[in-house]
């Protein structure tokens, strides 16, 4: 499927919203991305965005179940799923699918986009009626990898508290480089990237540089 996708405002609601709109034809009424909790443990996952608001709820339910969660990674879960729960065989009593389906959705696709240690964004896709075959999910999946990059920088601004600077000297440690190579790249002190990280580390809960870096790619920011 080609979906363009030129945007001026880096707005995360207006992205997916003018993403909906984009996606009418394939009938997606919803979209949720979810994140890794960067303070939880390995199973803690939150929502990023939910569009339209109305399902903030019923996001929220979904992102505190297990399913599709790290177990599914560790059992080599697809990247892309399609799962039709509205099936009475699928509820299984779990309040995300009675909540979606209390609001008339029928089908899910869910696209993974992987995070260092074992971590993930998953979108997720909503639809009132039941996909027929795999190529429609596919479609569904080639649009969300399309568009990802968008989504995730947009949600990085929103999510991340962490100054400019920051980043800049949290991306090049992760390049791999010492505070003396970054210094050199950015033209200035070495106390001055040393200043950065630090800030960096307070602000992100961590006494180190690599656990910065982790949490600072779990918010999408890297």
């Amino acid at each position: 499927m080609d979906t363009p996708v030129n945007f001026d405002s880096p707005g995360l609601d207006a992205i997916l919203s003018d993403w909906l709109i984009a996606l009418r034809e394939f009938s997606v009424h919803a979209v949720v991305v979810l994140g890794p909790d960067p303070f939880g443990d390995m199973d803690a996952r939150e929502v990023v965005a939910v569009h339209p608001p109305v399902f903030d709820d019923a996001a929220h339910a979904l992102a505190q179940s297990r399913d599709f969660g790290s177990a599914w990674r560790d059992a080599d879960g697809p990247l892309v799923a399609w799962q039709h729960f509205a099936r009475s065989d699928a509820l299984s009593g779990e309040r995300w699918r009675m909540l979606w389906r209390a609001h008339g959705f029928q089908t899910l696709v869910r696209v993974e986009f992987t995070l260092p240690a074992g971590r993930a964004f998953e979108c997720f896709l909503f639809s009132p009626l039941q996909l027929h075959d795999r190529a429609e999910a596919a479609l569904l999946a080639w649009s969300a990898f399309n568009i990802w990059p968008v989504i995730k920088r947009a949600a990085a601004q929103a999510r991340c508290k962490l100054s400019p600077r920051e980043l800049e000297c949290l991306a090049l440690a992760f390049e791999g480089l010492t505070a003396h190579e970054s210094a050199l790249r950015l033209g200035c002190a070495d106390r001055t990237i040393t200043y950065h990280l630090a800030n960096a580390m307070a602000k992100l809960k961590v006494d180190s540089k690599m656990a910065a870096i982790q949490r600072a790619c779990w918010i999408g920011a890297i």
